[in-house]
C-alpha cells in the first residue's frame, strides 16, 4: 500500500475568479488518481492545508509522525514547493526506513492542462515504488536526493546542486 499524506501547497490550491487570490478548499487527489484510472492500493490523508512558506517546524513534526505511525514503507507527501527541501531534510533526519517522496506543482490543478501537478503526481507514484529507502524529491519527471536537490526561482525547475 502507498500511503499518501496532503499538506497543500500550490497542488491543491483553487483559483478565486472574483477576487483573483488563490486559495484552499479541498484535495484535488482522489479525482486525480481516477482520472488517471490507478489502480495501486493507497490511503489519502490530509494533514494540513497550507502554503509551505507558512509550514514552520510543529508543522513538519505532524509530517514526521505521520511518516512513522504510518504501515506503509512507501509514503508520498504533496507539498508546496518553496519549502519541499526544507521539508525533506527535515524527514531524512528522522533516519525512518521507509521510502518518501516529496512531490508538488508549479500551477495549480485546478488549472486544468497548463498544471505539472498530474505529471508529478504520476511519477512519485512510480518512484516511490521503485526506489530504496530514503527521502525523494520527486518534480519535472526526475527524482533528487533529499540532500543533492534545489528550486531555481529563475527556471522554474528543481535541478541537482552544482
Amino acid at each position: 500500500m502507498v500511503q499518501i499524506f496532503v499538506t497543500g501547497g500550490t497542488f491543491d490550491k483553487e483559483y478565486d475568479y472574483l477576487t483573483g487570490e488563490l486559495y484552499f478548499k479541498t484535495t484535488h487527489l482522489p479525482e486525480m488518481f481516477e482520472r488517471g484510472r490507478c489502480q495501486i492500493d493507497m490511503d489519502i490523508k490530509t494533514l494540513m492545508m497550507i502554503d509551505s512558506l507558512e509550514m514552520g517546524e510543529a508543522d513538519r513534526e505532524i509530517i514526521a509522525h505521520n511518516c512513522k505511525r504510518s504501515e506503509s514503507e512507501n509514503i508520498i507527501i504533496t507539498h508546496g514547493t518553496d519549502t519541499m527541501v526544507k521539508t525533506a531534510e527535515y524527514l531524512a533526519s528522522k533516519k525512518m526506513k521507509k521510502t518518501i517522496v516529496l512531490t508538488g506543482a508549479m500551477v495549480p490543478y485546478a488549472f486544468g492542462t497548463s498544471s505539472d501537478g498530474f505529471f508529478n503526481l504520476g511519477n512519485s507514484l512510480g518512484f516511490v515504488q521503485a526506489l530504496p529507502h530514503g527521502v525523494f524529491v520527486v518534480m519535472n519527471g526526475r527524482y533528487f536526493d533529499w540532500n543533492n536537490v534545489r528550486k531555481n526561482k529563475k527556471t522554474g525547475f528543481f535541478e541537482e546542486l552544482e
